[in-house]
């Protein structure tokens, strides 16, 4: 029991410099009174949220200057400018900045009306707020979530003053021509309405999201997420490879609550990793299964990440219809990690932890068992009809009272406030990325990009579906190389999914597409954030513990392909009868795919077989009769030739065999 005995379970092992991999997490490290003023202003901030979902009285083109207020200028005081610079001083500059951005909010505040009335003839001053608060945001973007987001924003708008009536008068190729549009006319759509920076975007952070995000700070320090730990040890943690599948298990309920699949990596992966690897598993193995697992958080339901409350926004369903049509492909995906796990333990014949080290199931289950149901509260209200706003705040009520059933659970009320200033500052990096991706789709919906890179790109494909996806995929990767899950999403949904919609893809299921990529980009290589935090604390090599994420998660490159070009199998006009078979044949084949990367179904495979499973896998994942028989006969017949030659193995070999084993 020793064993797992911990304060916190977001605790960060001291030897991890997590700023070096993740930007979001550089925060500055303040004493004394500065702390103590930061708390401050983060407690405002979420009081001043809860009170805007409690009340509904602030109008949303208020609460979103607010809130992007509080975000931005909270952003300059507690990042710093650079890695090297002092975390633990504040700099008067950023204060500066801070206090900038704040008259800039305030300007818009006061003149809301005025601006309404005027709209369309803004004045000089207008224009230059306007262009002040869009400079600061990307400013602040650039230190939190990094230069790439900052980057192609910047690009976007150069595109929109590029034009025959642009500030700079050029002629772009092909389908990517278009008018062009002055600087001011720019800056103020992108500043000034709601189609900008106070888009969509940071609409969804400043309601839903910002509370998601409360309802995880509650449940970390109420102690409710340890509890998902421990009963994840208590399942798992005696099986064969018990460390790796606790791992597993672990992130899968702590990333129901979780948008960050670094810091969801480094805070299950601090006791995770070492564990697995006292037991034999090698570094780079160990940190992949900790980042595969904890990547996978951000797709299970019923809160996944942040992302997700922007798709039900932008396809325009019900949070409840979404986290239905989501639950198949995480369980696959997570069914798909647990095969891989699985077939490495007995290959290399790691076992599990002795029982006795272990929490007990059934006494844990009677002494805390009551603390899941903030969990099970929130899917019910979500699932009968109540808005996400009031499941939201109901789960966070119930989280917070739960814990004072029983003695044993019962903790501090000051520990409970201080997930205020927590929430708060966790919403900060999700907010500055959200007003950045903004900038892109307000110059998309200017120009008409998204239309024409989706007629651009419908002619390149030559109206292939599969060549379409791949597009998307390539896309999604590919920006998603260091940016957060969030702006990854906003971006790939603009961009790439009109393509995939224009190639008869549902629009649900091309929104979950980049979505699921956006997500898994944390994982694949060469920038593969989440992999980099599970090699910083396993101590292996960050490039390899990235492949072998990659290879992990190998479910997650499947499936999406699997529900976009047969979408019945996540029930878009579909039953879940319609959907069985293909759960059945796509799990065979991510079970064929698994033994087959991994080299070991019933016992080790050689390299010539495993191709074959591999084949077979890959066969079942294709919809169609013809190829989940083909597939489904290579498989299986792999499986019981491997079984009879193991079978008439020598008796000498068996020997020596069970002896390694032991």
């Amino acid at each position: 029991m020793a064993l797992f005995k911990r304060s916190r379970f977001t605790e960060i092992p001291q030897d991890v410099d997590l700023t070096a991999i993740d930007r979001e997490s550089k925060y500055r490290n303040f004493k004394g009174t500065q702390q103590k003023l930061l708390t401050a202003a983060l407690t405002c901030f979420s009081l001043f949220q809860l009170y805007a979902s409690l009340s509904g009285m602030i109008p949303q083109q208020i609460l979103r200057y607010v809130h992007l207020g509080f975000a931005i200028s909270l952003a300059y005081i507690m990042y710093p400018t650079t890695k090297n610079s002092d975390r633990n001083k504040m700099n008067p500059i950023d204060l500066v900045f801070a206090a900038a951005f704040v008259s800039v909010i305030g300007y818009f505040i006061i003149n809301f009306k005025p601006l309404q009335l005027r709209a369309g003839a803004y004045t000089r001053l207008d224009v230059i707020m306007a262009g002040m608060g869009i400079v600061l945001v990307l400013l602040a973007c650039w230190r939190v979530v990094g230069p790439p987001i900052v980057i192609i924003a910047s690009c976007f708008m150069l595109y929109g003053l590029i034009g025959e009536k642009g500030t700079f008068v050029a002629v772009m190729p092909g389908f990517l021509n278009h008018r062009g549009y002055g600087l001011s006319r720019v800056i103020t759509h992108l500043f000034i309405t709601t189609e900008g920076v106070i888009g969509n975007p940071i609409g969804v952070c400043s309601t839903f999201m910002f509370l998601f995000i409360m309802f995880g700070a509650c449940l970390e320090k109420t102690g409710i997420g340890q509890f998902f730990i421990d009963v994840a040890n208590a399942a798992a943690g005696w099986a064969v490879g018990g460390p790796a599948k606790v791992a597993v298990l672990s992130s899968a309920l702590q990333g129901t609550v979780s948008g960050s699949s670094v810091a969801n990596t480094v805070s299950t992966g601090s006791f995770t990793i070492p564990l697995m690897k006292s037991l034999g598993y090698e570094p780079e193995f160990a940190g992949a299964v900790e980042a595969a697992a904890s990547t996978g958080g951000q797709i299970m339901p019923p809160v996944m990440g942040s992302a997700a409350f922007l798709i039900a926004d932008s396809v325009g369903i019900p949070y409840s219809k979404l986290m239905l049509t989501a639950i198949i492909p995480a369980l696959m995906y997570f069914t798909g990690i647990w095969i891989m796990v699985d077939f490495e333990a007995r290959r290399k014949g790691l076992k599990g932890l002795p029982r006795e080290q272990l929490p007990p199931f059934k006494p844990l289950v009677m002494q805390k068992g009551h603390l899941v149901l903030p969990l099970v509260a929130i899917i019910y209200f979500m699932l009968t009809g109540f808005t996400i706003t009031r499941s939201a705040l109901w789960g966070i009520l119930i989280a917070v009272g739960i814990t004072f059933v029983r003695k044993n659970t019962r903790v501090p009320v000051k520990q409970i406030l201080s997930a205020l200033p927590l929430a708060a500052r966790n919403v900060v990096s999700v907010a500055t990325a959200c007003a950045t991706a903004g900038i892109i789709v307000g110059m998309v919906t200017l120009t008409g990009l998204g239309q024409r890179i989706g007629a651009g790109m419908f002619e390149i494909v030559g109206g292939n579906v599969f060549l379409g996806l791949m597009c998307a995929m390539l896309t999604s990767l590919i920006l998603g190389m260091g940016v957060s899950t969030t702006s990854n999403y906003i971006i790939t949904s603009t961009v790439a999914a009109p393509i995939l919609i224009k190639l008869g893809v549902p629009l649900l299921a091309s929104h979950m597409f980049c979505f699921y990529f956006g997500i898994i980009a944390d994982i694949t290589p060469p920038v593969a954030l989440a992999a980099y935090a599970g090699s910083a604390i396993a101590k292996g090599n960050p490039f390899k513990t990235g492949v072998n994420a990659a290879k992990l998660a190998i479910a997650a490159f499947l499936v999406p392909y699997m529900f976009a070009l047969n979408p019945k199998m996540i029930m878009i006009d579909g039953t879940f009868l319609e959907a069985l078979p293909m759960i059945v044949t796509g799990l065979i084949g991510i079970w064929g795919i698994g033994g087959g990367l991994i080299g070991y179904i019933n016992g080790p495979v050689k390299s010539y077989w495993r191709l074959l499973l591999i084949a077979g896998g890959l066969g079942l994942l294709i919809p169609g009769m013809m190829t989940d028989i083909a597939g489904t006969v290579l498989i299986f017949a792999v499986y019981f030739y491997n079984r009879l030659v193991k079978n008439k193995q020598h008796p000498a070999e068996k020997t020596a065999a069970a002896a390694k084993k032991s």
